[in-house]
């Protein structure tokens, strides 16, 4: 069996160019290559991949059903239950849907065995292909809040050996930590503005907290000034790459298309990233210091 390597590509904050990184990196890499959208929430990456999808598979995590003739109204679920999705009024129990993680802890609470459980569809995981890259995307169920299953989910339905690269949501609350949870690498997509540098140091931190090995990508790198380089220079972060403000990668993209097909010349850029990564995690101690 082949190996197999999971490099997730994310963003402190959206807007970054992180689908572009994503979309353009799985184009230039040989060998198996699966691209995974993550971003539940409004996943892109099919509208510059262009896939076949072949199946769809409806995605649902387990809710309570509270028996109103066995329930007791002692509130004991209510206590058990850490995310307030469930409330006992009047010695009635509620049940807030929405909020519901799906985690049973209400059900094995229960003295009264007063509680069972029911799927709730949240979403829906689609795969296929796009040429040689295999296709996989979340697509979440709109008014849903809780994306990390759905994510868990895509992941799970990525293929087994190759190269996976898992496009995250951008951010860094729960939905980002399910996405790049297990990565062998993170490639964090940053430009050089306050804001992006402000975002770039929370997702620096939460990924630090993980555990797993990261580098940074600056986007755009010729628009602001100097901070995201001194940053990771006193940080000892490896810039990967760094990509210049090009009006023509913005008009591809504003056509759904992908600059290393659209500009030969910016093909270079992806197969650099992809060299990096593989050196930084051949490396025999790991990520090495910025240079």
């Amino acid at each position: 069996m082949r190996e197999r390597r999971i490099i997730a590509i994310a963003s402190g904050k959206g807007g970054t160019g992180k689908t572009t990184i994503a979309v353009n990196l799985a184009a230039v890499m040989e060998g198996p290559v699966a691209y995974v959208d993550c971003d539940v929430e409004e996943p892109n990456g099919h509208i510059f991949l262009k896939p076949a999808i072949t199946a769809a598979n409806s995605v649902a995590i387990p809710v309570p059903i509270v028996d109103k003739e066995k329930c007791t109204g002692c509130a004991r679920c209510v206590t058990a239950c850490r995310y307030n999705a469930l409330a006992c009024v009047k010695g009635r129990v509620l049940v807030f849907t929405e909020l519901c993680h799906g985690c049973g802890g209400c059900m094995l609470a229960c003295p009264e065995h007063a509680i069972s459980e029911c799927d709730h569809e949240i979403g829906v995981v689609e795969t296929g292909r796009a040429n040689d890259i295999c296709f996989v995307q979340g697509r979440l169920k709109i008014g849903v809040a809780m994306s990390p299953p759905l994510i868990r989910a895509a992941k799970a339905a990525s293929p087994s050996e190759g190269t996976v690269i898992l496009d995250a949501p951008p951010g860094t609350s729960c939905p980002v930590i399910a996405a790049v949870k297990d990565s062998d690498f993170v490639v964090l997509v940053t430009e050089p503005t306050p804001f992006g540098l402000h975002d770039l140091t929370l997702a620096v931190d939460t990924v630090r907290q993980i555990g797993i090995p990261f580098g940074v990508v600056v986007n755009r790198c010729d628009i602001g000034d100097d901070r995201v380089t001194d940053y990771c220079q006193r940080e000892e972060i490896p810039i990967l790459i760094e990509i210049p403000d090009d009006r023509r990668i913005a008009e591809a993209y504003s056509r759904g298309c992908m600059a290393v097909e659209s500009l030969p010349d910016v093909r270079p850029f992806f197969l650099q990233l992809d060299l990096r990564i593989r050196d930084l995690l051949s490396a025999p101690n790991g990520v090495q210091s910025a240079t």
